[in-house]
């Protein structure tokens, strides 16, 4: 096994809902494809009392649920040779006793935290405390970390007491799906697009996250962080800054992170003003949503809440590439549909030499790149209609797609769960598609600017129907921008 690579993970939260939902069965894809090293140990670990083969059963339970195929005995057999179960309390070091005869000969442990964060520290001191952590162990924290600056910084002062920095590993799972890394890879793979991505030839930018499902039982979670916490900060900035960032020197982890830094830094701080005119905050009331009935978030929860459900924003990037173009971010529960949508909105061109019925065709250039449900990049181009016509000619819009869906839909092909190629990043020891602390403090200091501008305000989340795009007040912050959501 090189050096680089972990030799045993430990799986906090094991027997959890990201675990068996998630964790499991990307680790066993991962088997399945041989990309975990051989003789690779996961130890899972929980509270609860059970023994190796009450486990085992739960994780294949797990894995034939996301496996649409169905298991393959070998496969199976050979995975489940690697799983093991341990019964512990990770807050306290005598807890974690259970533990170190499964560690004992691990020179490269890996620990994934499927924990609430504000058990971080208290696990990460008592594994220090029990000598379960030597200079090569890494981490991996869930988000979201903290709740706002100030919970952020205690959080990553406490791990950082523990573990160096170049050992944490923060995950965003979005940062695993196959469309971002190939946003990367269309904008600095292709010399078409550079000389265009910057204030002289794109108009704005949209960026849409979109769930039909409403809080269910997780309100308890939510009523703490709402939307902008839960969404804004971290999946939405991150697609931002891959977005808006300047061209990385290389892909080192370090070169790539840095320019999303600066993009956080560059961002518009948000005043009481700005508050009113740049941004909404809605809550949803009952509905209909796919052709059923949805209740009311307040509903669901049993009593008034204040919390947000979803959020729409006007950023700007102060800086010289953004300069002058907005970018309008929305996201939601209970909304039409699901969807995760970024939509480059490219200008006009200057003039017109078309006249007639084709400059009323006439459309401006738009890059949509779709990374859920379906993973898509579509560039729509003007292009002359078919056919005679009399007088001037007549123009369509055309889509150019690269839809990942249509071209590896051979045979065999799977659509890969976003935590595969995160697992085993952690694993060979990449940290490219993690998020560094400052990052996440940059996130967390313009975030807290726009709540702070909320309450400053007086800004209340305003009712919006289930089934609806949000409340009426999304639809003016960008029409006062003179442009319209793309939908």
């Amino acid at each position: 096994m090189p050096e680089s690579q972990a030799d045993i993970i430990v799986l906090f939260g094991g027997t959890g809902d990201l675990a068996q939902r998630m964790l499991l069965p990307s680790l066993y894809f991962l088997d399945v494809d041989g990309f975990l090293p051989e003789g690779l140990r996961i130890v899972a670990t929980a509270r609860a009392e059970m023994d190796r083969d009450a486990f085992v059963e739960m994780a294949r339970q797990a894995v034939c649920e996301r496996a649409a195929q169905g298991l393959c005995d070998a496969d199976w057999t050979r995975f489940a040779a690697r799983l093991d179960y341990a019964a512990a309390d990770a807050t306290r070091p005598e807890g974690l006793q259970a533990l170190k005869p499964l560690l004992a000969d691990a020179r490269r442990p890996m620990f994934y935290l499927a924990l609430s964060p504000s058990l971080y520290g208290r696990v990460c001191s008592a594994l220090a405390d029990a000598g379960l952590v030597n200079e090569r162990t890494r981490i991996v924290l869930e988000k979201p970390i903290g709740r706002d600056l100030e919970t952020s910084r205690q959080i990553n002062a406490a791990v950082g007491a523990v573990f160096s920095e170049d050992r944490i590993f923060r995950i965003d799972h979005y940062l695993g799906k196959e469309t971002v890394q190939n946003l990367i890879a269309l904008r600095f793979a292709n010399a078409l697009f550079e000389p265009l991505w910057n204030n002289l030839t794109i108009d704005h930018v949209q960026i849409t996250v979109a769930e039909t499902e409403g809080v269910g039982e997780r309100w308890p979670y939510y009523d703490e962080y709402g939307a902008l916490r839960d969404m804004v900060q971290n999946h939405m900035l991150q697609l931002l800054c891959l977005v808006a960032m300047e061209p990385p020197v290389d892909l080192e982890p370090d070169s790539v992170r840095n320019e999303k830094v600066k993009v956080l830094r560059s961002l518009r701080p948000f005043t009481r003003a700005e508050a009113q005119s740049s941004s909404v905050r809605g809550q949803y009331a009952a509905g209909v949503v796919g052709g059923e009935t949805a209740q009311g978030y307040e509903t669901e929860r049993g009593q008034p809440s204040p919390t947000e459900t979803f959020v729409a924003l006007r950023a700007d990037i102060d800086n010289w590439r953004w300069a002058g173009v907005p970018f309008f971010l929305r996201t939601g529960k209970r909304l039409p549909e699901r969807r995760t949508q970024i939509a480059i909105q490219f200008k006009e061109v200057p003039h017109s030499i078309f006249g007639g019925a084709a400059k009323a065709d006439l459309t401006a250039n738009r890059l949509v790149i779709d990374l859920q449900p379906d993973e898509d990049i579509e560039l729509t181009l003007m292009n002359k209609s078919p056919g005679l016509s009399q007088g001037s000619m007549r123009l369509q819009a055309m889509p150019l797609s690269l839809s990942l869906l249509r071209a590896y839909s051979g045979p065999g092909a799977r659509r890969r769960i976003a935590y595969e190629r995160l697992l085993l990043d952690v694993v060979n020891g990449a940290s490219t598609l993690f998020v560094r602390r400052d990052e996440v403090e940059a996130a967390w200091r313009w975030i807290d600017g726009i709540a702070e501008s909320w309450r400053d305000a007086g800004l209340a989340a305003k009712p919006y129907a289930a089934g609806s795009w949000g409340p009426a007040g999304a639809f003016a912050l960008i029409e006062r921008a003179g442009r319209a959501w793309y939908d």
